[in-house]
């Protein structure tokens, strides 16, 4: 690469890395606010809650990534014409694909991390996120009870307290089980606490009573009790088998499903368009470059700036963007449409080079009527 060429691809980077810092930690930041809620509830510490986070970083890298290359080539390349260093490039001799390789370059190495990044990454973490997102979900034992207010543990199943002591113990408790519709259990206790036990997690209950009423005969069951045990194995789900989502498998097990599973039957057409769907993603970087470059190379130099061929090449790049989610999403519905996800990219890729190879060019109105 001549050395016009690395300084070109060394201010690529930069805005490259500066771009894709500010959008992850802005997208991060707004999806963070859905742990608030085992935050609260599950009492999740701040070491677990940014480890959580840091799992989802690469679903949202897949995406930002090559929107952040465009974003770079639009920047960095908009700023030599405006400094008039194009200019001189060309006046030089240099042609449009010399001055396109660096941002060309760049692409391919952001093409290479986003194959290992569908291939490998993104599913590794998601599998894991999924998985401690799963046992925390249904760890009832370190569940944090807020009080004066009802905590719903799980369907049919509320807990009540008035205050808590600095032990761990509670006091004022109440709690109402209607997991059996015809015959709910109220139980109402002095005090009590929220222990694992080698069955699952349990509340134990001590000075109250347990109220059940029959709703076909209306028959009121009053039990006094000194301790009273409540287990909450049945409402967890930690034994059973979790089906593991598209998006949490490798591309072996997306493209070989297991035919004796019932879920992978029933999906299999989501888990073919998921591995087409990793092997496309790859291909957006190097068109999404080659839009820009082509936008911003192709065209004669204009002292009134590039505002109108930057936003030309924002739109394309958005449109290619919203066909790739649509097509996505239409493909595991549709098996038909996935070579249009191929198509996509491909045909943008192949139509932006040809506008940067041979540029339309506009004939000056005076030339053209002193040629007629």
């Amino acid at each position: 690469m001549l050395a016009i060429g690395r300084y070109i691809f060394r201010q690529l980077f930069a805005a490259l890395v500066f771009t894709t810092v500010v959008l992850t930690c802005t997208v991060w930041l707004t999806q963070s606010l859905r742990f608030i809620e085992l935050i609260v509830n599950r009492g999740l510490s701040l070491g677990a809650f940014l480890y959580l986070t840091a799992l989802l970083l690469p679903s949202f890298l897949i995406i930002i990534v090559p929107l952040a290359l465009a974003c770079a080539i639009l920047f960095v390349y908009n700023k030599l014409v405006m400094d008039s260093e194009l200019v001189v490039l060309r006046a030089a001799g240099l042609s449009h694909g010399v001055l396109a390789r660096p941002a060309l370059v760049l692409a391919a190495c952001v093409s290479l991390f986003c194959l290992v990044l569908t291939t490998y990454l993104l599913p590794a973490s998601l599998r894991q996120f999924k998985d401690i997102e799963n046992s925390i979900r249904n760890d009832y034992s370190g569940l944090l009870l807020r009080e004066g207010v009802f905590n719903t543990l799980g369907e049919g199943f509320t807990v009540y307290l008035r205050s808590r002591e600095s032990n761990g113990e509670l006091l004022g408790l109440l709690v109402h089980d209607s997991r059996i519709p015809n015959r709910p259990i109220t139980m109402m206790a002095e005090r009590g606490a929220l222990v694992s036990g080698e069955d699952g997690p349990r509340v134990i209950l001590v000075q109250g009573n347990r109220q059940e009423v029959e709703r076909e005969t209306g028959r009121l069951s009053l039990l006094y009790f000194d301790r009273y045990t409540v287990d909450l194995n049945t409402l967890t789900n930690q034994n059973q088998p979790r089906w593991r989502e598209p998006s949490e498998r490798f591309l072996p097990e997306l493209i070989r499903p297991n035919p004796n599973d019932t879920n992978d039957v029933f999906y299999a057409k989501n888990l073919r368009a998921e591995a087409h769907h990793r092997m496309v993603v790859p291909l957006y970087p190097l068109a999404f470059a080659l839009i820009a470059v082509a936008a911003l190379l192709s065209g004669e130099f204009d002292r009134r700036g590039q505002t109108r061929r930057i936003f030309v090449a924002v739109f394309a790049v958005a449109v290619t963007q919203a066909a790739e989610l649509g097509l996505f999403s239409l493909a595991g519905k549709l098996p038909p449409v996935i070579w249009m996800m191929y198509a996509n990219p491909i045909m943008i890729s192949l139509a932006a080079a040809l506008l940067l190879l041979h540029p339309i060019r506009r004939r000056n109105r005076f030339a053209a009527a002193m040629a007629s």
